[in-house]
């Protein structure tokens, strides 16, 4: 392919006050913990102490309750977002000689899972508006190879379901959902989760609805596809057989206990948490959007939950840098597209320009339950005066 000056910035701004102190993090996890660990101790605790960790009711009741929460009627708790996809994959049998498309910009976890499972990513291109897979950009990618496609949720917005379900099922392909950014996201009044054969979740500390630890989830209306997912996480062995008896080959990708119960106690709350999170994203696009900042958009039917709150400037890294003398933390999500990360160039066979173009001037914004306005100003007023590339003096 030609030389697309994608660059990755390697680490990731330090704040470099002179007082060494960081003024607003990229997140706040810390809170929430607190917040939750009243109603969950005695449970936690209890079976800490016990040494009851793998399986029992506290994760069966977790599954029923995220089924319902997603609006389907199966969940299978398993150990992280990246084993949910691999193990999705698996579970319909998707593998060699099979292609799975895949939007260009996401994490390298729904383009890495389709390999590991024996497939071809197949990669599209994106919106340049949500950043996210169009029914178009589907259109465009698809080949008489492909079997299903993975709509990625990316930063907690779920792209236009009804046109991408209506473009795989003329095409005859599955519809996948990764949802790991997007707990709780609606399209047109639906939960993600909802709209594919299944979905996968991740609950990774940082994300919406996050463990104390790496977890994850399936979620499905199919039955049968939850009871195989589940045996291939438990080592391939199928419901109600013997310890030693398998009728899969699979691996050992369980959600455990202690990992439930947090995830329980936190979802009484994510819904509030969301509502913060929304406020807080209000709030940046009140204060930015008159100031030339190119805002990432929300789409007329999307319940937006943001994970990330994402905006596109030139000259980031100078504006990060900026930000970070100010004490201000950022991100950026993602500063390399998949299709030219080095372990899966080989399956690119065409240039993709929106994401191309936009990996150069992504910048995540920190965002959390727990931000202050205030906090949500200085923000603003730094990204402002960093991007007008006067140096002002250090609050």
């Amino acid at each position: 392919m030609a030389e697309t000056g994608i660059k990755a910035q390697s680490t990731p701004p330090r704040p470099i006050r002179a007082d060494g102190k960081t003024r607003v993090p990229f997140t706040d996890l810390a809170p929430m913990a607190s917040e939750v660990w009243a109603s969950i101790e005695k449970d936690y605790l209890a079976s800490l102490l016990a040494g009851h960790y793998i399986g029992g009711t506290a994760v069966s009741d977790f599954e029923r309750d995220w089924a319902a929460y997603c609006g389907t009627d199966c969940a299978v708790g398993v150990a992280n977002g990246t084993d949910a996809l691999e193990l999705t994959l698996m579970a319909l049998g998707i593998g060699p000689g099979d292609e799975v498309i895949v939007p260009a910009n996401t994490f390298i976890a729904t383009a890495a899972a389709v390999v590991r499972a024996g497939a071809i990513p197949r990669f599209a291109d994106v919106s340049d508006d949500t950043l996210l897979m169009t029914p178009e950009n589907l259109a465009e990618a698809i080949t008489p190879r492909t079997r299903a496609v993975i709509v990625v949720h990316l930063f907690g917005q779920l792209p236009d379901m009804m046109g991408l379900q209506a473009v795989a099922a003329d095409a005859g392909i599955l519809l996948i959902e990764d949802a790991a950014q997007a707990h709780g996201a609606e399209w047109d009044g639906r939960r993600a989760g909802s709209f594919g054969v299944a979905a996968t979740f991740s609950f990774y500390p940082g994300k919406n609805l996050g463990a104390f630890g790496d977890a994850g989830a399936v979620v499905t209306s199919r039955p049968e596809l939850a009871d195989r997912v589940r045996a291939l996480a438990n080592h391939g062995r199928s419901q109600g057989a013997a310890h030693y008896e398998h009728d899969f080959l699979g691996t050992n990708s369980r959600l455990d206990v202690l990992q439930a119960i947090a995830l329980s106690g936190k979802l009484a709350r994510v819904d509030a948490w969301t509502r913060r999170r929304v406020a807080v994203a209000d709030r940046y696009r009140d204060q930015l959007g008159s100031t030339g900042v190119k805002l990432t958009g929300v789409a007329p039917y999307a319940h937006h939950v943001y994970h990330l709150f994402v905006v596109r400037v030139a000259g980031r890294a100078a504006v990060r840098d900026e930000m970070a003398r100010r004490g201000i933390e950022t991100g950026v999500h993602y500063p390399v597209p998949c299709h030219l990360q080095p372990p899966l160039q080989r399956f690119t066979d065409r240039p993709l320009p929106v994401a191309e173009r936009a990996a150069g001037e992504l910048l995540s914004l920190p965002i959390f339950p727990h931000q202050t306005d205030d906090q949500v100003d200085l923000v603003c007023e730094a990204l402002v005066d960093a991007l007008r590339g006067g140096r002002q003096p250090e609050p």
